[in-house]
């Protein structure tokens, strides 16, 4: 029995595109691929400045975000494959990363009126 080989090209990512829970990107051959934010564990963990500082690489076949050491090609998302990245490895990335401050210290408070 003989088996051919068919070999597929792999678009090129184009724009990248991140909210709360999902990450799309936009191909060259037209399609949009969004796959769940919590496939990646750094990227969910990321502030949303480290979210939007990427570059793609590799001629468009993958993402890179410099601030979070996180790359994902495209063939991966196109696959469905979240990241690979053990419970250790993430656990020791996540306590090397600097203390953000909480959401309700972020707030810039209203001066109070001298009465």
């Amino acid at each position: 029995m003989t088996i051919s080989a068919v070999e597929m090209t792999i678009p090129a990512a184009e724009s990248v595109r991140i909210t709360d829970d999902t990450l799309s990107v936009e191909l060259s051959d037209g399609r949009t691929i969004s796959v769940p934010l919590a496939w990646f564990p750094r990227l969910s963990c990321a502030t949303q400045e480290e979210r939007n500082h990427w570059r793609l690489i590799g001629r468009g076949q993958g993402i890179h975000w410099e601030d979070i050491d996180e790359d994902i090609s495209v063939e991966n998302l196109l696959a469905g494959r979240p990241s690979s990245e053990s419970q250790a490895s993430f656990k020791r990335w996540l306590a090397a990363r600097p203390a953000r401050p909480t959401r309700r210290s972020r707030r810039r408070r209203r001066p109070t009126r001298a009465r």
